[in-house]
């Protein structure tokens, strides 16, 4: 990325266009590519402003800080490292970003629990190698996660096909770039919650 050091991002619109933002040099950390984010953002650019996100592998809140920095409301941002927890908390103080919420999880036992309020956007971009999208489908598709027309990002490797879609959703864009295939789904959700049990 021209401009950027080693190990920084840059926010490439909206409110804080031009702001770096480092993340920790840990294995398989990889923010999305400038020209990715930017077809990815200009795709949602109607959808963006006071949405709720999820962004369910974090790393270095490339995406979830430039869905701020572009008039979402609130962005729910996981990851089980410490390291990159505490670095996103950071950013956010510097940034003065108040819909930033973080948890320090495995995204998958996140999925586990019970989801308090339906996500709008969706940004999944966990490592390559995880093969874990088509799970996270199973638990995004469940009841209470998803608002009726929510939208999920898909980043992959580009040789790696999509996982079989859950019954509601479909394939609204696709790209490629160098070897990273990106794709954006349009959902329909189910409109209701399931019932809280007891432990």
């Amino acid at each position: 990325m021209n401009g950027v050091g080693r190990n920084q991002l840059r926010i490439i619109g909206g409110a804080w266009r031009g702001r770096k933002l480092a993340f920790p040099p840990l294995p398989g950390l990889r923010p999305t590519p400038d020209r990715v984010r930017e077809t990815l953002f200009n795709w949602l650019q109607n959808i963006i402003p006071g949405a709720r996100c999820l962004d369910l592998y974090a790393g270095s809140g490339a995406l979830g800080f430039e869905a701020l920095s572009r008039g979402a409301a609130e962005a729910v941002m996981v990851d089980r490292q410490p390291p990159v927890i505490a670095q996103l908390r950071q950013h956010s103080v510097t940034l003065r970003a108040d819909g930033a919420h973080f948890v320090l999880a495995d995204a998958q036992e996140f999925l586990r629990q019970v989801p308090t309020r339906p996500f709008d956007i969706v940004f999944l971009d966990p490592p390559f190698s995880d093969n874990v999208v088509g799970s996270c489908f199973e638990r995004l598709a469940e009841p209470g996660w998803l608002a009726p027309a929510a939208w999920i990002y898909v980043e992959a490797a580009r040789a790696t096909p999509l996982p079989a879609l859950p019954a509601g959703w479909e394939l609204f864009r696709h790209k490629q770039a160098g070897q990273v295939g990106y794709h954006l789904l349009k959902c329909s959700a189910p409109l209701t919650r399931p019932e809280r049990t007891a432990p």
